[in-house]
């Protein structure tokens, strides 16, 4: 009996152990999160990350999503007291993934096209943005005329792949390539699967850095292109982000989140 008695008390003292490192386990996360003792608000962030230097990841330092459009985010995010928690989906499911939840809003380099405007809600434009004919320089191509009959890659669902479209309907007459990332664009144009692509300025003045038989020539337009924040229609979001938005333009915040990415690129 005495052997039994023994073993209860030891039992009890392990469970007992168990549940005190439990709850200072859970204290002390609670701790980390909310220093102010309130539950902190988590926000889901949808991107794109292969458009640098918007929203990428430099493989060579870590696996974060990194980029100017992450930095204007995750400002916003924490001057209303939000924790930005970043997934990265192909660009063209991130419409899908705001409609149904996925995320609670958009940040890749995304224009407020008058057809994303259908399903979802945007904030005001946070950079001005220019397409550019990006191919090699031994190609021939110049303009948008000397498309014509030429194999050109796009980004699925992107603005690019817009103009690209209402090129051909203006009798531009190329043939589109379409691919879920740049990476993979560029991969084709640089093995002469295609013949040039069309790509955002800042983002290809990335690639030309990197492989020099490459050049762009810009992609003229009357229509004001630019990227902003989507979000579900209709959602409260949209206006929290807006006013703060408009505070760090005023106070030169944005210019300098812009410039610091921005800064490092060539023309």
């Amino acid at each position: 009996m005495q052997w039994k008695k023994h073993f209860m008390l030891l039992v009890t003292s392990i469970l007992l152990v168990g549940i005190l490192a439990a709850c200072g386990t859970a204290d002390n996360k609670d701790e980390a999160k909310n220093g102010d003792g309130e539950a902190k608000k988590v926000l889901k962030l949808g991107t794109s990350a292969d458009y640098a230097p918007f929203e990428f990841v430099d493989t060579a330092k870590s696996d974060e999503i990194i980029g100017m459009d992450m930095d204007i985010v995750k400002a916003i995010g924490d001057k209303l007291g939000y924790e930005i928690q970043v997934q990265d989906i192909d660009f063209n499911s991130l419409p899908t993934a705001l409609e149904n939840g996925t995320v609670d809003l958009v940040a890749s380099a995304m224009t407020p096209t008058d057809e994303r405007k259908k399903t979802i809600d945007f904030s005001e434009l946070y950079y001005s943005a220019a397409n550019m004919i990006m191919t090699t320089k031994d190609s021939g191509i110049e303009t948008v005329e000397d498309l014509k009959g030429k194999k050109v890659g796009v980004q699925l669902a992107s603005v690019q792949e817009e103009l690209a479209n209402k090129l051909n309907k203006e009798g531009t007459s190329m043939t589109l390539e379409k691919r879920n990332r740049i990476p993979e664009i560029v991969q084709e144009l640089m093995a002469g699967r295609v013949d040039a692509a069309i790509v955002e300025e800042e983002v290809a003045k990335g690639y030309l850095a990197d492989n020099k038989t490459l050049t762009v020539h810009k992609i003229e337009t009357d229509e004001e292109e630019g990227y902003a924040i989507a979000f579900p229609k209709d959602s409260d979001l949209t206006e929290k982000f807006n006013a703060e938005l408009q505070k760090m333009k005023d106070s030169g915040e944005l210019e300098e989140i812009i410039a610091k990415w921005m800064k490092s690129e060539t023309k």
